[in-house]
């Protein structure tokens, strides 16, 4: 179930972390092959040079010297040396290809999937670690591929050279190989099975460290306001710490490679068995030099090992990060397939409950009917679930007990993309984008014209100001609006709800932040805006609430009266007491 899909044009395998990778890797088979193939020349290639070297020590001391058989293997030597160079070229180029598509492929679902999730499931999850396995681990996936297991690749073709070539000058020589791959193996999988814990805790208190990072600087007003930046460093210090801590306990642990010792241990013994074998006549001295240059191919899997199979292991932690984020339930259906038609404006609530947390309502037994066209205004002491309500009309959220009926049908039968195409909400906290003031207009309606534009903000009373800037619709604001004024943020923000022409307005505390003068340039756009289409005011101001065909009076989640503003000044006490409390705040 999700809020919002896109089709991915070939679906990856979230059952388990694993799969989820292979699936990933699984797209670019050609490249893989490639991969393998390049890993397993450069290995043989690579065993090449001490057989070759091996053959020359052969001739040379024969009787007379064979200078012509030396002469033919320096230039076999050669030779696969140069080939395997191109092999290693191919093989890196296609590791580093798939690292990259394999990186940008699960970036993208990734942010598909965060924007299906519900507002539920973004309240309740950090944004700084959200970043972080948006950042950080989907990059760790590039660097499991390319050089993890590339490198893992490599190293298991140059594992089994030995063992295929060792035969050739004596079958007792492979007791040595046999016992280094036997050992590396089990080594591996115990290394494997400690990493893997300490790669989710390095991984975990880095997404701990940028939450709390993301958290301090999102609130550096708050943070300087009240003069806490030494408390803030000294968490910050914590959690880099602990990170820190998590990073050196993987360090410990590869210092504690077995294969190491291994690797002595099975030259030493290979490199004796060898002279025994030479002592008794069945090999020759070459034969010794070429097949301990043999056993040495296992250097590169022992050294290199160190740092493939720990990222592999990152990898894989990550892998398991972004998974669980994707495979999170979120509350609310798209259901594509859904009521789609226009919207005429009714609006009911029938027995609906509501919080944000399971046993916590904010909501309880709201139950009311607006007609089409008529303008709602929702009034109540600060936390009376104003603004909650609200977002239960466009989806933002569901109702967890009764209904939400727009036109007669329930909001969840709805087409999600076709009744928030149709509902267009200015919350009290105005979000911008780092983007030019014409885009911020026309974020709903990406295909309106200039012209269009310029009369939703004509409307909304922002032209003026907006043609002071040097740029006119040009300019640029900063991150979430910074650069401009609350009153401006919030005349742009009008202007982009006049330009989608929604048939449901939602207008939460829209003139908080502008002069008296303003407002009543506002309050006419508004009055105007709110002809033909239902409109909902969460307002404290007299003069909406006197215009308002509907106030809704809610206290402590529920409804304690709703009616004109006539009616409700001679029937509720409630409605009267908020009413006096506005009027002191106006005079």
């Amino acid at each position: 179930m999700s809020e919002f899909a896109v089709d991915l044009q070939q679906q990856s395998n979230r059952r388990s972390p694993g799969r989820w990778v292979l699936s990933h890797f699984g797209r670019h088979g050609w490249l893989f092959l490639a991969m393998a193939l390049g890993a397993f020349g450069n290995a043989a290639l690579a065993a090449a040079m001490p057989v070759f070297i091996g053959v020359a020590f052969n001739a040379a001391l024969a009787d007379p010297p064979d200078l012509d058989r030396i002469a033919l293997s320096a230039v076999i030597i050669l030779a696969s040396q140069v080939s395997r160079s191109v092999l290693q070229l191919g093989r890196n180029f296609a590791s580093a290809v798939i690292g990259e598509r394999v990186e940008r492929d699960s970036r993208q679902e990734l942010y598909l999937s965060l924007l299906g999730k519900s507002m539920t499931f973004h309240d309740l999850q950090p944004v700084g670690d959200t970043m972080a396995r948006a950042t950080n681990d989907v990059r760790e996936m590039n660097l499991m591929l390319n050089p993890g297991v590339n490198l893992v690749v490599g190293s298991a073709n140059f594992l089994i050279m030995p063992l295929l070539l060792a035969p050739r000058y004596d079958p007792q020589l492979i007791a040595a190989p046999l016992f280094f791959i036997i050992g590396y193996v089990v080594a591996l999988a115990r290394y494997m099975n400690i990493l893997s814990a300490i790669a989710d805790r390095v991984r975990r208190s880095f997404g701990v460290m940028n939450s709390r990072l993301a958290e301090a600087l999102d609130g550096v007003e708050m943070v300087k306001g009240s003069a806490q930046e030494t408390a803030e460093i000294a968490r910050f210090h914590a959690n880099a710490r602990e990170y820190r801590d998590a990073t050196v306990a993987q360090g410990r642990e590869e210092a504690k490679f077995l294969p190491l010792l291994l690797l002595g241990v099975t030259e030493a013994i290979g490199f004796t068995h060898a002279l025994l074998l030479l002592q008794a006549g069945r090999i020759e001295v070459g034969d010794v030099v070429a097949y301990v240059g043999l056993l040495g191919l296992f250097g590169f899997p022992t050294n290199i090992s160190l740092m493939a199979y720990s990222r592999v292991s990152l990898g894989l932690a990550s892998a398991r990060r972004i998974l669980d984020l994707m495979n999170r339930e979120t509350q609310l259906d798209e259901n594509p397939e859904g009521h789609a038609e226009t919207i005429t404006g009714d609006v009911t609530f029938e027995g609906v409950a509501f919080g944000y947390v399971p046993d916590q309502d904010m909501l309880r037994d709201i139950s009311f009917t607006v007609r089409a066209g008529q303008t709602v205004a929702i009034v109540g002491q600060t936390g009376a679930g104003k603004s909650t309500l609200t977002k239960l009309i466009n989806r933002t959220y569901d109702a967890r007990e009764g209904r939400v009926l727009i036109d007669g049908v329930d909001a969840r039968d709805w087409s999600l993309a076709a009744l928030r195409r149709q509902i267009s909400i200015i919350e009290q906290d105005i979000f911008l984008f780092s983007r030019t003031i014409a885009e911020n207009i026309a974020f709903g309606a990406p295909e309106a014209t200039a012209e269009e534009i310029e009369a939703a903000a004509r409307a909304a009373q922002a032209h003026d100001f907006i043609m002071g800037f040097e740029d006119g619709y040009e300019t640029v604001v900063g991150g979430r609006g910074v650069t401009l004024s609350g009153g401006q943020r919030q005349r742009i923000a009008l202007a982009r709800a006049f330009l989608t022409q929604p048939r449901i307005l939602i207008l939460d505390d829209s003139t908080s932040a502008v002069d008296s003068a303003t407002e009543d340039q506002i309050q006419r756009a508004i009055q105007h805006a709110a002809e033909n289409r239902t409109t909902f005011l969460i307002t404290h101001r007299l003069s909406q609430i006197r215009w308002a065909d509907l106030v809704l009076v809610l206290r402590k989640g529920r409804l304690e009266a709703a009616g004109d503003h006539a009616t409700l000044m001679t029937t509720s006490p409630a409605y009267r007491r908020i009413f006096e409390q506005y009027e002191a705040l106006e005079s």
